[in-house]
């Protein structure tokens, strides 16, 4: 049930939500002091808290009452993203109601676990009438995922639950690790005024999954210095500079190309994956200029820049793909009316973690 059927529409009662993304260039390099082109989807996670007898956590597969700090602890299960956050903000004592629903995929590489981070932390700050700047809000959610749920993530995928829309973002003096409030904010531009058409159809492969799985592995080759890493990265940090102009200029070929390019260096460092390949190649084969992953690979969602979307998503169905998607540059972190919000047509939501 929503939090409208269950009748929590009082004033009391706070329901926020945030939006999936899509890297259309530059990713994975947020987690290597490079730059990324990304843009949000209208799918949203959403996070309601009401007051209560208790603490109790929920989705739509299961209800659990939080009693002692044991309770917190991750345990692999539907309730990670609400513990680790209420952990986090240290509210083990608040006797509230927390329930969270999605429309972004499950395990899609959208963002699905980290747009509910990012909801439920600007719900419970706004439930509790505090406020936080937008930038120290990005690293917080982001503190959350890898320091409270133990996922290796970059800062892409918290930057734009919060901040919305279309962004062109840097994310120098960023790679190595800190804790939040010693981190240099990244640098966000908004390109959405600027941009009239976006020519993409999104791909899910109907495989979920764990993005600490894939960005493990390269993370440590990473920070042992290897060579083909280090400069896989820097390569693709310089190929997202060159999409943002190709993309203001509307040079859809060099663009393309750029996409293209990306995605060889990241599939020969080994983070695709055969479903997303043979979706490129079903894109590529039916006139896509560029076809890459939209987040970490193995599994997941391919992005393809195609003169005709619509059309490019029909033959993506007909190649397999379980669902089709397109980018909308939309409000990042926001709250909802409560007797206005709908569940999802997604049952409950997944969180990427590595088991």
């Amino acid at each position: 049930m929503t939090p409208a059927e269950k009748g929590e529409t009082g004033p009391s009662t706070v329901v926020a939500s945030a939006p999936g993304r899509c890297g259309i260039i530059g990713n994975p390099t947020d987690m290597y002091g490079g730059s990324v082109l990304s843009c949000t989807i209208p799918q949203r996670g959403y996070v309601s808290i009401a007051p209560a007898d208790g603490l109790i956590l929920e989705s739509d597969q299961g209800t659990l009452t939080v009693r002692t700090r044991d309770d917190l602890q991750q345990q692999g299960d539907l309730f990670d993203v609400l513990r680790a956050v209420i952990s986090q903000q240290q509210c083990l004592g608040m006797k509230a109601r927390l329930t969270c629903w999605s429309d972004v995929p499950i395990g899609s590489g959208l963002s699905s676990s980290s747009s509910l981070v990012v909801a439920a932390l600007f719900a419970l700050i706004r439930y509790q009438g505090r406020d936080m700047n937008k930038y120290l809000f990005a690293e917080t959610a982001r503190g959350i995922e890898l320091n409270d749920m133990g996922v290796v993530c970059g800062y892409h995928d918290f930057y734009m639950p919060a901040f919305g829309g279309l962004n062109y973002m840097d994310f120098r003096d960023k790679e190595f690790y800190r804790e939040v409030h010693s981190e240099p904010y990244a640098s966000v531009e908004a390109l959405a005024p600027l941009v009239t058409e976006l020519p993409f159809v999104l791909a899910h492969t109907g495989v979920e999954h764990r993005a600490d799985a894939v960005h493990r592995p390269l993370r440590e080759r990473w920070l042992e210095g290897e060579r083909t890493v280090v400069q896989a990265y820097l390569n693709i940090a310089r190929l997202a500079r060159e999409g943002k102009k190709a993309l203001l200029e509307r040079d859809w070929p060099r663009l393309g190309n750029l996409m293209n390019e990306n995605h060889a260096i990241q599939r020969d460092l080994g983070g695709s994956g055969e479903e997303n390949e043979r979706l490129i190649r079903a894109a590529l084969d039916n006139g896509a200029l560029g076809a890459k992953l939209a987040g970490a690979g193995d599994g997941g969602t391919i992005v393809a820049l195609h003169p005709e979307p619509e059309t490019l998503g029909a033959r993506l169905s007909q190649a397999g793909a379980s669902r089709i998607l397109h980018l909308q540059p939309v409000e990042g972190a926001r709250l909802e009316e409560p007797t206005q919000t709908a569940q999802s047509d997604v049952a409950g939501y997944f969180v990427e973690r590595n088991q």
